[in-house]
């Protein structure tokens, strides 16, 4: 387990594989509970190449000086992205009340 925001990652290793590759990270929220955005891809073993880049939020929540995650939102594709960013978008240009 993390006990440090900057150890929380997504990259995971098997039989000496990188089965899944972090591109990038960033911190959305800090404190007792945590939320980072992750870029990253995955190994397809059959075809032996990365996936395009993928993308998923993971809540975390720190107890005991360990960050545990308790829950995660996968962006499976370019256009289920876009689609998350112009929603956002249409939401954040309304006036507010």
């Amino acid at each position: 387990m993390a006990e440090k925001i900057e150890d929380l990652t997504v990259t995971y290793v098997e039989d000496g594989i990188e089965t899944v590759k972090e591109l990038d990270k960033v911190v959305l929220s800090k404190g007792s509970w945590t939320t980072i955005l992750f870029r990253y891809r995955e190994w397809d073993r059959a075809k032996e190449v990365y996936s395009p880049d993928r993308y998923t939020i993971r809540r975390y929540q720190k107890r005991n000086g360990e960050y545990r995650q308790q829950s995660k939102f996968n962006i499976s594709s370019r256009a289920q992205a876009q689609g998350l960013i112009a929603a956002l978008q249409g939401w954040l240009d309304l006036p507010e009340d």
